[in-house]
């Protein structure tokens, strides 16, 4: 992957004409639901913050459990005291930054690619990423029989989420890469890119009508689970091995009447970050258990097990991946450059990490000033 540089990306004709259609997260369960799972009960003592509740949202997928834990342990709600959580759970990208906008959600666990273009579409006015929340857990799986090895992926059929996503857009980079050419749009040429839902991903693989995916967890092991070989983990392309898959947003109209409520539930997040990694096994479990509430299907442990190991929780926003990231987005086609200053407001989760004797993390000097 090239190296990262202060300005970036991202507006395009061919994006902003297909929006309603881009970036959808690759989650499971419906585009935005009440979640009814088991949360923590309020305390009759607990002081409300400046806000009776904070609503917010993020995706039934691995790569959130940083909110699927924080909810289901109730290490979230902790923080906020006597502010109640209202949580929605989306599988779409845009439908979560639509309910940002809107004021249905305050705060939301959301991929780059979405928090980006988001951004853009209202010129810098309706958000902020306040942190990281995710790395990894992303995977260029095949069928063993068709490709062997890298150069066997020139001619065949591989599914991304969906056109301009941001595995989308890191296999674009990466065909590019190979010198392979394909029109980004349409997504002909030398590779064949299948815009598939990852819901039925799984089924398309099994029927033959493509020979991989480059996709998230659990999607890439349930494909492994269904005979596929992992022939690249997209962590390898990246300087240690870290990227940017998931990180938090808040409305900036909620940041600065609220920032009580943002900090509280930066806290929640930092501590949840930290029980992930000191507890995985009981973690995993937690965020099995979130999703099975949500959708009402546990992901079995071949399919589970795997897919946790890729994916790594951290604080740290990782902004020059993002950055990165929206230049793939520029080489590809897909979107017009422009600056993304002032898109990372990380004020507050610094301010948390000094409390908590953590290390402060940095904006590659996209944040506000």
């Amino acid at each position: 992957m090239s190296a990262a540089r202060p300005l970036t990306t991202l507006r395009t004709v061919a994006v902003i004409a297909a929006l309603p259609l881009l970036l959808t997260a690759c989650g499971y369960g419906a585009d935005s639901d009440s979640d009814d799972g088991k949360k923590a009960e309020v305390a009759a003592d607990a002081k409300k913050l400046s806000s009776d509740t904070v609503k917010i949202g993020y995706f039934p997928n691995l790569t959130h459990a940083t909110a699927l834990v924080g909810v289901q342990e109730g290490l979230l709600q902790k923080e906020l005291g006597g502010t109640k959580i209202a949580p929605s759970t989306f599988n779409a990208g845009p439908s979560e930054i639509e309910a940002l906008n809107s004021g249905s959600i305050d705060i939301g666990w959301i991929g780059p690619s979405p928090s980006i273009n988001g951004y853009t579409k209202a010129q810098g006015k309706n958000l902020r990423i306040i942190s990281g929340s995710a790395s990894g857990g992303v995977k260029l799986v095949v069928n063993p029989k068709k490709i062997k090895s890298i150069k066997d992926v020139k001619g065949k059929k591989i599914a991304t989420p969906q056109l301009g996503n941001t595995q989308d857009v890191a296999l674009l980079n990466w065909i590019s890469e190979q010198g392979w050419k394909v029109d980004a749009e349409s997504g002909k040429g030398d590779v064949s890119v299948v815009r598939t839902d990852n819901k039925i991903t799984p089924d398309a693989y099994k029927s033959g009508s493509i020979d991989g995916a480059w996709v998230p967890e659990p999607t890439a092991s349930k494909l492994v689970a269904d005979g596929a070989k992992v022939l690249l983990d997209e962590s390898d392309l990246w300087p240690d091995k870290k990227f940017v898959i998931t990180n938090i947003i808040v409305s900036q109209s909620f940041l600065k009447d609220h920032p009580d409520v943002v900090e509280a539930v930066l806290r929640g997040s930092v501590k949840t970050n930290e029980w992930i990694n000191a507890n995985p096994d009981q973690a995993k479990a937690s965020a099995n258990k979130a999703l099975e509430s949500l959708s009402g299907k546990a992901l079995p442990a071949n399919v589970l097990d795997p897919a946790w190991k890729s994916i790594a929780f951290l604080d740290d926003p990782l902004a020059a991946t993002l950055d990165t990231q929206a230049e793939h987005s520029v080489a590809s086609g897909l979107l017009d450059e422009t600056d993304l200053k002032g898109i990372y407001d990380l004020r507050p989760l610094n301010k948390v990490l000094k409390a908590e004797g953590k290390d402060a993390v940095d904006d590659a000097g996209l944040g506000v000033k």
